[in-house]
């Protein structure tokens, strides 16, 4: 049997217990935690499973295949990035890596509003259920140890806001890729600029314009249903939250291209993006397949040489290693948390799909080279101040207060 004589040779740490297709079992690790008993429910996984792990694992647990009967699917996951390396030693997982790294996303418009439908426009409900108050759908900053999600969410827009460089009321700023709303409606509110979002979710776009309406700020945070690339016009300053992980590699030229054409002569830009911290690879294929269709992660180098070739300067880059991590849990117990209501607006392969989705990517920023970068971008160096006080002194200055629009759902 294939897939347990590979676990024979590739797992070196942790306890793992395998009952395979026919019932027998197999034991594999050094004893060590995390431990963890698997059963496989059909006699192919026995073959089936080593042809592609990165896939199938995740195709078989979204389908009842294969389940966990001693430990958790999180000490599953950790056990197999904790001996990843040995995986990446089998000639045929090599052989798959380099073939994946060849792929190059064609992302046109019309495709790119497929794919993000699929995700974000799946139940009103359904975010409601994990995200903070303010469906901050993206990593959170936690500045203690102690902060709950909704506090490292409003630390999030205020240090993104405090990058952007907001000197002066009444500026023009584009957010690309905006979501429900909550960042536009923050930097209108708190630093009185006029901001203009655009997403191609139906329901983040009828979402965001309600917030905004609600809110008293649909003068200043108006929010459109297209793409970045159809966008016109010059903006002081420009963000993107998120959002970059669905532009494509092959797409990332005109990406910075765009922004430079769109971004004033004294303008500021800030990227915050997934990405990975060594060298460039392609996206978990269960994730591309089943979660973000289109979707692909950049590593810094990709992303600063397209920035070079677009002719913008990199004012300022930081990288958030466990955030994303800490953000993923917070998610994943509170989906836990109410596994019954999403199954009761889905199904249990739904909640087993997601849960696999939450838990995998957890455990890429946890234990292996996924991390959330912020990039400053401007087209000239003497735009913002020459040193990072200026970030320091806003975030002080802006410590969160009672706001007009606290919730998603008013």
């Amino acid at each position: 049997m294939l897939f347990p004589a590979i676990l024979k040779s590739t797992i070196r740490t942790g306890s793992l217990r395998l009952i395979d297709g026919a019932g027998g079992t197999h034991v594999y690790g050094d004893g060590s935690p995390p431990h963890c008993t698997v059963r496989l429910r059909a006699r192919h996984l026995d073959y089936t499973l080593a042809l592609n792990p990165e896939l199938s694992i995740g195709e078989a647990y979204m389908n009842g295949l294969l389940t966990v009967e001693d430990g958790t699917l999180y000490d599953l996951l950790e056990i197999a990035a904790r001996n990843l390396q040995n995986f990446e030693k089998m000639p045929w997982f090599s052989l798959l890596s380099r073939m994946a790294r060849q792929l190059k996303q064609y992302n046109p418009i019309d495709r790119a509003r497929r794919n993000i439908a699929h995700h974000y426009d799946l139940s009103d409900q359904l975010y409601d259920l994990f995200l903070d108050s303010d469906r901050q759908y993206s990593c959170a900053y936690f500045i203690n140890a102690s902060d709950g999600l909704e506090t490292a969410q409003e630390n999030k827009k205020r240090h993104i806001a405090a990058k952007l460089l907001l000197d002066r009321p009444g500026l023009d700023i584009l957010d690309i890729g905006s979501g429900w709303g909550g960042l536009g409606l923050y930097l209108a509110e708190e630093a009185g600029a006029d901001v203009t979002g655009v997403t191609l979710s139906v329901e983040q776009h009828k979402k965001s314009e309600a917030r905004a309406a609600a809110a008293g700020l649909a003068d200043r945070a108006r929010f459109q249903l297209r793409d970045y690339r159809q966008v016109a016009g010059a903006y002081d300053r420009i963000v993107s939250v998120g959002m970059f992980e669905h532009v494509g590699k092959k797409n990332y030229d005109e990406f910075f291209a765009k922004l430079n054409d769109l971004l004033k002569e004294d303008g500021v830009a800030l990227l915050h993006a997934i990405g990975f911290s060594d060298a460039p690879g392609p996206i978990n294929p269960f994730i591309r397949k089943y979660i973000f269709p289109g979707a692909d992660l950049a590593s810094l180098s990709e992303v600063s040489s397209a920035a070079e070739r677009s002719g913008l300067i990199v004012t300022d880059i930081e990288i958030l290693r466990l955030h994303y991590a800490e953000t993923l849990r917070h998610w994943r117990r509170r989906f836990m948390a109410n596994r019954q209501r999403v199954a009761a607006l889905y199904d249990e392969r739904f909640c087993r799909m997601w849960e696999f989705y939450l838990v995998l990517c957890e455990i890429g920023f946890r234990f292996r080279s996924m991390m959330v970068f912020q990039v400053q971008l401007a087209k000239r160096s003497d735009i913002v101040p020459l040193t990072r006080d200026y970030m320091v002194d806003w975030e002080r200055e802006h410590m969160p207060t009672t706001r007009r629009y606290t919730r998603a759902a008013e």
